[in-house]
């Protein structure tokens, strides 16, 4: 698998090139947000690992770039830790981020979760959310406004939640459970990240996300998806 990482700090991507290369991973490197979008148009990676503060265009606008053509799975790695800077990063289409200094183990946890595709069936269910249809099968989201069909983008990251949540209709699915899924074992206490992905999916499928209809919480316990 090829992955495209963009960082203005030299001694990151030597030390990111050396430890993914030896795990067997195609490194392609930049080194300013305008280097990471021709490495882009020039290597067609599968993966891309950006920071948000770079020269020549930032993290921020790079996502947005990307996303004008590209479904690229993008990992944020960057020291900015607050909470608007991950929303914002989000919104603009990035799928993960990690914040520095971050472990390799958690890095490589993040790569996996990323590249994971669930395997799907032709039987898998197409749900209905009021206005919003998801094809499980199709990895497709649409909603029906005033009688045109918008399609509705989702990160890997959030089709791998929503589809936990999906196929146990009804059910309470723990936090550890869904973190376990998604991340892995070694994530069972990164609820609050957990959070912030759950309330994407409400902004992008709920009439109300402040007042969910559908992706409930459970207080102290986890979610249910109520049909």
């Amino acid at each position: 698998m090829k992955i495209l990482i963009a960082d203005d700090d030299p001694q990151i991507l030597r030390a990111l090139r050396i430890t993914l290369g030896a795990r067997g991973y195609d490194i392609v490197t930049a080194e300013d947000g305008a280097a990471a979008i021709n490495a882009m148009i020039e290597h067609h990676p599968d993966l891309v690992m950006l920071d948000l503060g770079m020269p020549r265009l930032d993290g921020q606008a790079v996502i947005e770039g990307l996303r004008g053509w590209s479904q690229v799975p993008i990992l944020v790695v960057s020291g900015r830790t607050g909470a608007a800077d991950k929303v914002q990063a989000l919104d603009a289409g990035a799928d993960d981020y990690v914040t520095k200094p971050f472990s390799i183990d958690e890095l490589l946890a993040r790569i996996r979760a990323l590249t994971r595709r669930l395997a799907t069936t032709d039987d898998e269910p197409v749900v209905l959310l009021g206005a919003v249809t998801v094809d499980l099968s199709a990895k497709q989201v649409t909603r029906n406004a005033a009688g045109v069909a918008e399609t509705v983008r989702l990160t890997p990251t959030e089709w791998l939640i929503l589809g936990v949540l999906l196929r146990n209709p009804g059910k309470l699915v723990t936090r550890q459970s869904l973190l376990t899924e998604v991340w892995g074992p070694h994530h069972v206490g990164d609820t609050g990240y957990l959070r912030l992905y759950v309330g994407q999916l409400r902004k992008k499928l709920e009439a109300d996300a402040a007042h969910p209809r559908y992706l409930l919480t459970e207080a102290g316990m986890g979610y249910r998806f109520s049909p």
